[in-house]
């Protein structure tokens, strides 16, 4: 992703402004100056779903913060937890570092509500949030205020984009299930838009409301006979369950369409929408940022201004499709 948008109404930051503003004030200030001077080892909670779903993300993350200066163990200390994608696990480990006394919050947007309720004077940081305004996590995009910012993938303007595609992709697509999280706020709002935008397209949908891992088996029992093809709103309790996901589509043989690109080279049929490991990797300038003493609240929320059409081929095959040669050639990335 090389260009990121800021909240502000005047469009996107100009290139050089933006490496300018990322790589100014670093050049002059190593991070290992920085520890010294405060006599302390900063120190990032990273509360995510799963070390395994999580774990390219987590990666540009670190990585990105080693660009800066701030080396794990050396520099910075990043203590990472997982909800498993159980929500009320975000309660015990928003507690456990505040009482930690982390520097800064990494985490997701649907995490972002109840981490407040835990602190707020520790800055938040949001990799990725699906309507962030809409949701209620921030007071706009230009001015967040409080203590939380970060990066907004504004999924449900991303949604009907992504029904199209899959339309074009399933010609006999007539009858759309939407799997969405009933409990998370973000998701749901992203079921709306697809559920509005395939309406308009003349589709009959078929919503999938889960709660907890437990519930995911029973909604996609006897799926094939009811639906064609599955919108999947991602948040934490599906990244937690992206293989047991994965499995039961293919089980019931039925095509997929997700926003990110690691569920597609996993076995998801497409996706469409930015790159979440450059979204971490990007979340590592604000964490950067707040570390040497900017408020989150001066901050602009970012949005992505790039978005991938990835297409998994060998799902094609098996599922019996022939991706038209007109999305094909629209494809950022094609597995094979």
């Amino acid at each position: 992703m090389s260009v990121l948008r800021t909240g502000g109404g005047g469009g996107g930051m100009q290139r050089r402004e933006f490496i300018a503003l990322i790589f100014g004030a670093t050049a002059t200030w190593p991070a290992t100056t920085y520890a010294q001077q405060t006599g302390k080892l900063s120190t990032v909670g990273f509360l995510g779903a799963s070390a395994s779903g999580f774990a390219p993300w987590a990666a540009a993350f670190a990585a990105r913060l080693r660009d800066l200066g701030w080396v794990e163990n050396r520099t910075v200390a990043i203590e990472y937890r997982w909800s498993e994608g159980r929500p009320e696990r975000y309660a015990e480990i928003a507690a456990e570092f505040v009482r930690l006394k982390v520097d800064v919050i990494l985490t997701v947007g649907s995490a972002v509500p109840i981490v407040k309720q835990a602190t707020t004077t520790i800055p938040i940081v949001f990799a990725v949030a699906i309507d962030p305004v809409g949701s209620g996590l921030v007071a706009s995009l230009a001015k967040p205020g409080g203590n939380v910012t970060g990066l907004s993938i504004q999924a449900n303007e991303l949604a009907g984009k992504r029904v199209e595609l899959l339309r074009e992709v399933v010609p006999q697509l007539r009858r759309l299930a939407i799997l969405f999280n009933a409990d998370n706020t973000q998701p749901v709002l992203e079921m709306g838009e697809t559920q509005a935008e395939a309406r308009r397209l003349g589709l009959e949908i078929i919503p999938l409301a889960i709660r907890r891992a437990e519930d995911i088996a029973s909604v996609f029992l006897d799926l094939k006979t009811k639906a064609d093809a599955v919108y999947v709103a991602v948040d934490q309790l599906i990244v937690a369950n992206r293989p047991r996901i994965l499995a039961l589509a293919v089980g019931e043989r039925l095509p997929t369409v997700f926003s990110e690109r690691d569920f597609v080279k996993a076995g998801a049929l497409m996706s469409y929408g930015p790159s979440y490991s450059e979204l971490f990797r990007h979340s590592a300038d604000f964490v950067d940022k707040i570390l040497r003493g900017t408020k989150p609240a001066d901050m602009p929320v970012e949005q992505p201004t790039k978005f991938e059409l990835v297409i998994n081929l060998a799902t094609a095959k098996a599922l019996g499709l022939k991706i038209p040669p007109s999305v094909l050639a629209r494809a950022d990335d094609v597995i094979e």
